[in-house]
């Protein structure tokens, strides 16, 4: 992948104060530790329905890797008309793209990182597979199966257990890590490293 075109990083998440803590959101919260790291506040696209900042990843100077950190503003099952927007707005290829989203199958804070593949039933994949097919990076947080007979829907959007929150800030800081990883090392060295 030699091409000058950006990555384009896309958090998964509903918007909204009411959605923010929520499970399903995982990937907002780690698009928004990014944009620390980066140093940048999120303005709305004017092409898109989706907020960004524009910026790089990597060692400072040159050998950084220009990045554009995308949060849909579309809800979740609809993220892959913003994503699309994006991506021909910025000219990127699709395996030049990130998304971050939480995962059922996987245990919490557990990560996996991948390219291409199905959808598992995650509405945000479903519909930026269906927008533009399977071929991008996938960074998967893992949230575990709902307890009991507790409905998936329910689960996703209930905010992160006072058990889980104890360790949130460190899996999602991990996962920034990882997409960092994916980024500047590619994805071989960021699965060895990080697919625990």
């Amino acid at each position: 992948m030699t091409t000058d075109a950006p990555w384009l990083i896309v958090g998964l998440g509903n918007p909204g104060p009411g959605y923010a803590a929520n499970r399903h959101n995982i990937g907002f919260m780690v698009a928004d530790l990014l944009a620390d790291r980066i140093g940048g506040n999120f303005k709305r696209a004017q092409k898109a329905q989706a907020q960004v900042i524009e910026g790089r990843i990597g060692p400072p100077g040159p050998t950084g890797r220009r990045v554009v950190l995308a949060k849909p503003l579309s809800y979740m099952n609809l993220s892959g008309g913003p994503v699309t927007v994006l991506r021909d707005f910025y000219k990127v290829p699709t395996e030049q793209i990130i998304a971050i989203h939480d995962e059922l199958d996987i245990d919490y804070g557990t990560l996996r990182l991948k390219l291409g593949g199905g959808d598992n039933g995650h509405n945000g994949l479903k519909s930026m597979t269906k927008a533009m097919g399977p071929d991008y990076h996938r960074v998967r947080f893992g949230i575990g199966r709902p307890p009991g007979r507790m409905q998936v829907a329910d689960f996703v959007l209930k905010d992160f257990s006072t058990a889980e929150r104890k360790e949130l800030d460190y899996f999602a800081d991990r996962a920034a890590d990882s997409v960092e990883s994916l980024v500047t090392e590619g994805l071989e060295r960021a699965q060895s490293t990080y697919n625990s």
